[in-house]
Formats: C-alpha cells, structure tokens, sequence
C-alpha cells in the first residue's frame, strides 16, 4: 500500500515537470517568433525602402534624361545621398554609372551656377556633406575601375567615365564656377581638391591605378585608349605635384606607376605630350637622385620584387634615352642606380631549375615568385633595356674613353701592311719587327702610356659603368648575347678600352690587376669588373668576325692590338693558375678568370687557324718544362691546371712527350708492357691481303679495349692462301695498320671524302650507302686511335691530312660555347664560305636572291633539299635573319650532315685515345701527332740517327753519294716521296729521327730480295772493301718498311745510283718482308 502512493507520487511530480517545460518552451517559441518576424518585417520594410529609393533614384534619372528640365545640384545631391545610402556595387552599378553621368552633365551646363554640382561646395550647410558624398562616389569609382578590363569594349566605356570622374573632380582647372569673379575661391577650392586627393591615397588610389594601367599595358598590344592612358598619368602625377614631390608621394609613383611594364614606351607612342610633361617637372632627375640614396632603393627594390623591379629598370633606362642633358649631369646616380636595382635582381637569379626556381623571359630561373601576367609585355620590355647597350647611352656613358685619341693606333695604321698569307702560314716577320719596334718590347707591352692613378675621378667613373654593364650581363641571362653585341657595335669603343686599361696605375695593367686578386675591396672588384667586361666584349667581337674582318679589315682591333692583347691575356692567367690563385676561387675571381681565359683561347685557336703572331709567342720563358713534368708526377693541382686550360705555354715537343709518357703510364698499368717477369697477352691475327680491310674489320673489331690498345700480331696470307714468310716484331702490324688506314681513307671508298682546294679528308656525307657504316667509322677511329697510340713503340705516323674543321671535333671544340661553324668553313670550302659572307656584306635586300633556310644537295644524281630549320624551305632569307642562315648552313655542312659518322669515329677513337691526352694540342699539332711533321727532311738529322748494315759505314762510297744525291740532286718532293718509300710516311717524326723506331738503316745487298738470306761475314767484307760479285747496274733499290730499312746495291757509279733511286721512289716499289 504504501509503494503504491510513492509510485503515484513520483508519477504526478514528473507530470508537473514536463508540464512545466512545455510551458517555458511555448514562451521561448512565441519570443523566438516574435523576434523571426521583427526581422523579417525589419527586412521587408528595409527592402520596400531600398525598392522605392531606387524607384525615386530611377524616377530622377529618367526625368533627367527625358531633358524636360535641368535638375538642380541641389537635387543630385539629394538624389546621390539616396542611392549611396542603399548602394549594393552589384545591383547599383548601372545607377551609379547614371549618377556619374548626371553630375558630369551638370558640370558642363554654361551660366548656370544652380546646376554645376560642385556649387554645394560653396553652401555652408552642405559642404562636408559634399566633401564626404564626393569622395565616396570617387572611391566607388576606384573600385569599379579595378575590376574593369579595358580590352573589353563595354569596360573601356566605364573606364573612360569613371577616370572622367575622377579627373574633374581632383583638380578645379575645368571647374566654370570658378571663372571671372569665382577666381577668389580657387585657393579655398584647390584646397578641397587636396582634401580629396589626399583621401584617395590612403585607400590605396595609386595601387587601383597601376591595376588598371597593368591591366591595359601588359599586353602586346596595348588597349587603353589615348584619353585613357593621359588620364591615368595625369591622375598620377598630380598628388607626386600637391606635395612638391615629397619622398613619401615619389616612392609611390615609383612602386605603383613606373614599374608597370614599358609604360614610358606607351606614353611616348599613343601621347608623347605627357613626357613633356614628365621633362618640365624634371622627374627624372628626381627619380635619380631619390633612388641614389641606398636605403631608398632598397625598399622600393624590396616592395617590387624581381619581375616589377626589372620593369622600373627598363623605365628609367628608356626615360634617361630621353634626357640626354640629365643623363650627363648625374651619370654617377644613374650608373648607381641601375647596379643597385641589377644587383638586387641578381640575387635571385639561379643557374639551374629546381624546385624553388621559376622561368622568366629575361632573368632566366628565378627563385623569386614571377608575375607570369607580364610575360606578354616582355619583348618591349626588352626594347627598353635595349637602349642601355645602344649606340647614343654608351657614348654617352662612355664619353671620357671614347674622347681619346689613339696615335699609336693611327701610326700603326699609316704602317704599309702586307697581305695576310693563306691559313697556317704567316710570312709578316717583318711587319711583326716594325709594330714591336713601335710598341717597345713583346714582352713590355704593359708599359702605361699616361700612367692614371686608380683613385682619380676619370677611373672611377669609367670602373663604375663598366661594373654596370657587367652586372647586367650577369642578371640579363636570357638575352647576354644582345648585350655583347650591343657594346661591340662601336668599333672604337673595345680599343679605346684597352688603352684605357694599360694607362692604369704607375706600373701597368698585369701587376696592377694581379694585385686586385689578392685585394677584398670594392675598388679593386670595380676595376677587375672593368677586366672582365673588356674580355667578354673582346671575346664576342672576334667570335662573330670572319676571317675578313679579322686580317683583311681588321675591324676594332688591329692585328698588331692582337697580339699585345693575347701576350697581357697569356701572362694574366698564367700567374692565376701558377701562383695558386684559381685553385681556392670562388664566385668574380672564377668568373673572371673563365672570362680572361675565354677571351685568350678565342685568340689562341684564331691564331692556330691561321696565324697573326710570331713564332714562340705563345710560350712562357719562365716556366721550366723539367718542373712543370716534376709536379705532374706528384699530382700538383696547379700543374695540373695549367695542363687543362693553357697546355699552349709549353713547348709543343714537350707536350708530345708528355702525350707518349701518359700512354706508357696505361700501358704499364695494363700490363701491356714487356718485364722481366711477364709478358704481355698477344693476339693473333690472320689476313689475306686480298680482302685485308674485310679480314681486319673483322677480326679487330670484336676485340675488348685493352685487347686493342695491347700487342696484336699480324699473319699475311698471299693470294694463293699460303702463310707469308717473316715473324711480326711490331713491323708486320706496322705494316698491316698502314696499309688498312691507306685503304679506309681513300676517298674512291667513298666513307671519306676530300675538301675542294687542299683535298683534306673529312667523312662523305652519302657514306650512309655501305652496309653497318657507322661500324665502318668506329672501326677506322680505332685504327686511327691505335696509330696514335702506338707512335712511341713502332713511330707509326700516316699520311692522312683532315680537314681542320673534323679536327676540331675529333679534340671536342665543337662543343665549346666559343666554337664558330663560320670560322672553320674555309677548311672544308673556300669558295662556299666566300659565296656565303658574300651574303652578309650584301647591300640591298637579300630576298630579292629568292634564298630559303634550306640546302638544295645532288645526291647520285637526284636532287634533295634539306631544311636547315623545321619548314625552312618555306622560310626566305631576309636581311633580318641572314646571319641566322649564314650559321646555320656552315653548321649543316660540317656538323648535321655528318652528325652521325662523325660520332661514331669519335667513339672509336676514344675508346683507345682519352680526350684528356690530347686536349693540350690544337688542331695542327694534333695533324701533327698523326702524320708527323710537316717540315722539310732534316739530312742531316736523318744521316744522325742512321744504322748501316751489310759493310755499309758513314764513309762508304755509296753512302756518301747517297746522301749528297738527297741534299742536293733531289727537290724537296723528291726527299719526300724518297722518306715514304722507306717508312711509308713521306713525313718526318714528329719529334726528329731520333724518335723513329725502329732507326733508319740501310743494308747492302748483293742479290735480289728472293735471294737474300740476310748478311754473312764474306757479304759484310764485300760490301765494307767495295768488293762486288757481279755488276748491280740492273736492280733497284729496295726497302722494308716495315723495319725503315733501305736495301741498296753497291753501285759502282754515282748516276747509276741517283737514277736507280729516282726511278724506283716514283715506281714505289713496295713493302718487302724481311
């Protein structure tokens, strides 16, 4: 029972509960709705008000179009008030623009003071209520204006009214209230206008401003209209004018207006009278010396980053083209300005892509955020900066060098100059003699001619703008060559230069600028600036020169210039490398020295092409070949060097020496040397002499690297397929090696072909006919590479003369970024290359010759056209690209044409020669390497080094007849063909008979060669007395070539002799096996 009535309890208590919790929900529910429906009402009535304001607005402006009557500046005051109060920019924007249109309307009534809407202004109830309305109308014209693209034809409409707006309403000069008696209030008005002004710009008036402008300009074409653009920079201007060109006002001009892209290039093209504008205030002037100041620039540079700092650049550059007067006076400032805003950029230009890099058109990678919007804008950007390398700036900047006169110059040129003899020859001794008696001493030539001290104002100031110009060589990445080629254009400007430098310091340019080396300080980075910037300018020139501006012409430098220059360049790097100081460098000082030493290999490879200085000049008297070997072989990094980037200083011979040590040193280390306790492996080779370059072919060519470049024997077979007689001790292989280069380089085989004039040998373009051709080549590069390598043990040297052009590839110059295909096409054509620089010297319009980028070929009889660019025989040739078609076709002819062939042979070659032996030699010298010396026959250095056998000695007879029929019945050719029938090589060793191996020697015999069973001591007696067994006036000489042995009969007469030996030379009876 008692359960019972707690249970009915707790029942009932829990009942009032929830009754009590829906009665306070119900409350909250009816509050809540209460509150929802104020809102609402709130809302709707805010609404409705919002419909008939707009309703009254649109009422107005209808009334007001309809043109019934003038509505008051009273009542658009009113009307704005309105439609400002409820303004939405999405669903306002037509009535606003009609709001525009009104006022602008009422401010061009005549005579009717009522009307103008600016008359409130006067009203002192109302003007801060104008003051606030008119600034708000032009703010919201701001912000149209920032999301309006001009290019849209609707947009340019509103853009043209809004910058109407905003015109007329910061300046009173169009205000007509302010006519006749009204002028008292301008001074009250102008203030306003300040008011309004200074208003704008701290919402950020100017950032709206270069908005639209980069919305209008950073295109290709631009498209805002005249009016537009006059708006705009007056728009702009006029604050930078209010505050008397205040820091604060000219660094905004500068961050928002002059670093949109190119606008002075706009400004002078669709309305020039705002550069009048920008002259008469002396804007430019003040932009300078605003920016001289460091701190100054450093924050507009920082505000900017790189893309929009590189914009402002190419402003200032294009605006100080135009100031000529401004430009002189603050050349320091200007100069500054421009290193500092370069220097800046330059920090984030990157070599390489990576992660944190993006491309720009103009700085290359940059690791800086690049505003791609601008991308389009880039090429008249680039026009702009243009005017920094151009002609008029340069002779401006560089008035102090250029003012000079060179005497010495014009002596040299009153000089009667001889004519340049073909290439690699270079009869001018006497010219050399007289430009060294003007100049002193070759080796003095750093003597100052004035002697200017480093400190003067002159130096530093030409230092500086050198120091400009390559620091934008070294931010300015993607367009470098525009510039090199812009300071090359005057031809006076590189030689004035350089007797500008020599003039330096009491004791000359070499120790000065090696004592920069060595100084940290601004002043000696300025002045190796100045080094450097000579040397890349210098570098370029030449590069793009041919040979008949070179010698002939002689544009920019003289020859006699030249060779100081290389003789300044060869002594500055050599003390870099030999005093250690490019082994620690870092950042300028190795830029510098890669320059320097650019600039002298030019010259260098220039010369070996063909020649313009003097014998020896090249080498260094100061450097001893004996220590020089000493530190190689102990690894000294600074011989090393001078190996690797100037081997040009040691003497030729020694070089060679050094070649044949490090082929020893692998030979050794491969164990292809013979020792007392090993022998060498040796591989057996067997060739029919009827099919010896298929038989060589292909046995050689399966064998592995060491297995070529180790001991290989040779067994000939005859025609009849029976084993010749003789054991191979390197004078079969000799032999065999010989005979297989005659036979591959024979230009009737066609894998070679000859060059017109000289007949140099280079790959056939059409040798693509044989089977596996490009096997052929790496074979023959091996074969090729096997002589060379072989030329200390059997001095193997073949008469195979390449074109100096396949030279070059064959050392790797082609991959240089100085390597010219012009500069070598005279090696493959003469008469083609003149054809072709005929066609940059012509006068008139180069299309009127009906020439494409292509090349039409007879191939076997059938016409191929090849395009030197993807669709060039639809491309002409026009005076703009002719030097574009002028390279490209030397570089089809000696390159693209034989790409393939030539790798091929490379890869052969190197597989037995590394590229590293034989860079320390030119072109010639690595002729020289393979053929031997190009010399005439040293007699008497031959009868030095010659062995005699058989009772033949140095007094004999017939060795003395012999010797004197060589040096003076014989002609040179004669001496020749007489050196190529006794060791197949009508050449001289390279380094003298006393390196060939085995030695000459000469053998009597008395019977013929199938008789011959070598010397006995009855045929030594004979032959030692002159004894003979029977008259040899029937048989000829013979010879072993093999072996360089000569086997002569015992003539009994002097004629007998000279006739026998003349007849058998020219009949070159052949190898003979002993």
């Amino acid at each position: 029972m008692f359960s019972a009535s707690q249970s009915s309890k707790a029942q009932f208590l829990d009942k009032a509960r929830q009754a009590r919790e829906e009665r306070r929900e119900l409350k909250e529910r009816e509050r809540a709705a209460v509150q929802v429906q104020a809102l609402i009402r709130r809302f709707l009535c805010r609404c409705r008000l919002q419909r008939e304001i707009r309703r009254e607005v649109e009422d107005f402006f209808e009334a007001n179009e309809s043109g019934s009557s003038k509505r008051s500046a009273l009542s658009i005051f009113r009307i704005a008030r309105k439609l400002l109060f409820v303004f939405n920019r999405k669903e306002d924007k037509e009535r606003f623009e009609k709001l525009c249109r009104c006022i602008l309307n009422s401010m061009d009534v005549e005579n009717e003071p009522k009307v103008w809407y600016v008359s409130l202004a006067l009203s002192k109830d109302l003007t801060l209520l104008w003051i606030k309305q008119i600034k708000d109308i032009l703010w919201f014209c701001c912000e149209f204006l920032k999301q309006l693209k001009p290019d849209i034809l609707q947009d340019s409409r509103l853009v043209n009214l809004h910058l109407t707006m905003l015109v007329t309403f910061t300046d009173t000069s169009t205000w007509k209230i302010l006519r006749g008696k009204g002028e008292s209030l301008r001074p009250a008005m102008n203030h306003i206008c300040a008011n309004i002004m200074g208003h704008l710009n701290q919402k950020g008036f100017y950032s709206v401003l270069q908005i639209l402008l980069t919305n209008g300009l950073a295109r290709s074409r631009p498209s805002l209209s005249k009016g537009s653009l006059t708006a705009i920079f007056s728009l702009a201007l006029r604050p930078v004018v209010a505050a008397q060109f205040s820091d604060n006002l000219l660094r905004s001009f500068l961050i928002h207006i002059m670093s949109v892209p190119a606008i002075m290039t706009h400004l002078a093209t669709l309305t020039p009278e705002r550069l009048a504008v920008i002259e008469s205030h002396d804007l430019f002037r003040k932009f300078i010396l605003f920016l001289s100041r460091e701190a100054q620039c450093r924050d507009v540079c920082v505000c900017l980053e790189g893309s929009h700092t590189l914009c402002l650049l190419g402003n200032l550059v294009y605006l100080g083209s135009l100031n000529d007067k401004v430009l002189e006076e603050e050349t320091a400032h200007f100069v500054g300005v421009l290193i500092h805003m370069l220097s800046y950029c330059q920090k984030y230009v990157s070599q390489k892509k990576s992660n944190l890099t993006h491309w720009h058109p103009v700085l290359g990678w940059f690791s800086q955020t690049v505003d791609y919007g601008l991308n389009e804008s880039m090429p008249l950007l680039t026009k702009q900066l243009q005017h920094l390398w151009g002609v008029h700036m340069i002779r401006i900047l560089f008035s102090d060098v250029l003012s000079k006169k060179l005497l010495e110059n014009q002596e040299i040129a009153q000089l009667p100059t001889q004519p340049v003899s073909p290439q690699n020859s270079l009869p001018m001794k006497n010219l050399f003699k007289r430009a060294f008696q003007k100049s002193a001493s070759v080796r003095n030539i750093l003597k100052p001619i004035g002697g200017k001290r480093v400190d003067s104002a002159e130096v530093q100031k030409v230092c500086s703008i050198c120091v400009l110009y390559q620091t934008t060589l070294t931010t300015l990445t993607q367009i470098r060559l525009q510039i090199l080629t812009g300071l090359t254009y005057l031809d006076d400007l590189l030689p004035k230069l350089w007797a500008f430098i020599c003039e330096l310091g009491p004791q000359g340019g070499l120790k000065l600028f090696l004592e920069c080396l060595n100084n940290d300080t601004e002043e000696s980075k300025r002045l190796l600036a100045m080094l450097m910037l000579f040397c890349d300018c210098s570098r370029h020139l030449i590069t793009i020169l041919d040979d008949i501006e070179v010698y002939e012409e002689q544009i920019s430098f003289k020859l006699e210039e030249l060779v100081t220059i290389s003789s300044f360049l060869n002594s500055f790097v050599f003390k870099m490398i030999w005093d250690g100081i490019v082994e620690n460098a870092r950042g300028e000082t190795l830029e510098l020295f890669h320059s320097v030493h650019g600039w002298l290999m030019v010259l260098y490879e220039r010369d070996c092409r063909r020649r313009f200085a003097p014998e020896d000049h090249w080498l260094r008297k100061d450097l001893k070949p004996s220590v020089l070997f000493q530190e190689l072989d102990k690894d000294k990094k600074r011989a090393q060097l001078l190996l690797q980037y100037i081997p040009h200083v040691i003497p030729h011979k020694n070089r060679v020496l050094l070649f044949r040590n490090m082929v020893t040193k692998e030979k050794e280390k491969l164990g292809l040397v013979e020792t007392s306790s090993a022998s060498p492996h040796v591989t057996h080779i067997t060739i029919r002499r009827s099919r010896m370059l298929e038989d060589g072919y292909e046995q050689l060519r399966q064998l592995s690297q060491n297995a070529m470049k180790g001991v290989i024997r040779v067994k000939f077979v005859n025609d009849l397929g029976v084993d010749e007689a003789g054991i191979d001790q390197d004078g079969v292989f000799k032999e065999f090696l010989e005979e297989i280069i005659k036979k591959v380089f024979d230009p009737a085989l066609n894998l070679f072909k000859t060059t017109s004039g000289d007949e140099r040998l280079y790959p056939s373009p059409t040798s693509y006919i044989h089977e596996n051709y490009l096997q052929l080549f790496e074979f023959v590069g091996k074969m090729l590479g096997k002589a060379v390598y072989e030329v200390s043990q059997m001095c193997i040297v073949v008469d195979v003369p390449f074109a100096s052009f396949f030279l070059s590839q064959l050392l790797g110059h082609h991959h240089s970024v100085f390597y010219s295909s012009v500069d070598e096409l005279p090696s493959l054509d003469s008469e083609f290359y003149k054809n072709l620089t005929s066609i940059k010297r012509y006068d008139g319009d180069i299309s009127d010759l009906g020439l494409t980028l292509s090349y039409d070929e007879d191939v076997m009889g059938q016409l191929v056209c090849h395009e030197l660019v993807p669709g060039g025989k639809t491309i002409p040739v026009t005076n703009e690209n002719k030097i574009s078609y002028i390279h490209l076709m030397a570089h089809f002819r000696m390159h693209t044409q034989i790409k393939s062939q030539t790798a091929a042979l490379i890869s052969g070659f190197r597989s037995i020669i590394k590229p590293e032996w034989i860079r320390m030699f030119s072109a010639p010298e690595l002729q020289r390497l393979i053929s031997g010396d190009n010399a005439e026959i040293d007699l008497e250095d031959l009868k030095k080094h010659t062995v005699y056998y058989g009772g033949f000695h140095g007094s004999h007879r017939v060795i003395i007849w012999l010797w004197d029929i060589l040096a003076n019945d014989f002609s040179p050719e004669e001496r020749a063909m007489f050196l190529k029938f006794v060791t197949s090589c009508s050449r001289p060793p390279l380094l003298g008979f006393a390196y060939l191996k085995p030695p000459f020697s000469i053998r009597c015999v008395e019977v013929s060669d199938d008789q011959d069973t070598g010397d006995t001591l009855g045929s030594v007696l004979r032959g030692f007395f002159t004894i003979r067994k029977k008259e040899p006036g029937g048989r000829l000489p013979t010879s072993s070539t093999c072996f360089n042995l000569l086997k002569l009969p015992n003539y009994s007469k002097k004629s007998i002799l000279r006739e026998k030996l003349r007849y058998a030379i020219s009949m070159n009876t052949g190898f003979e096996l002993s």
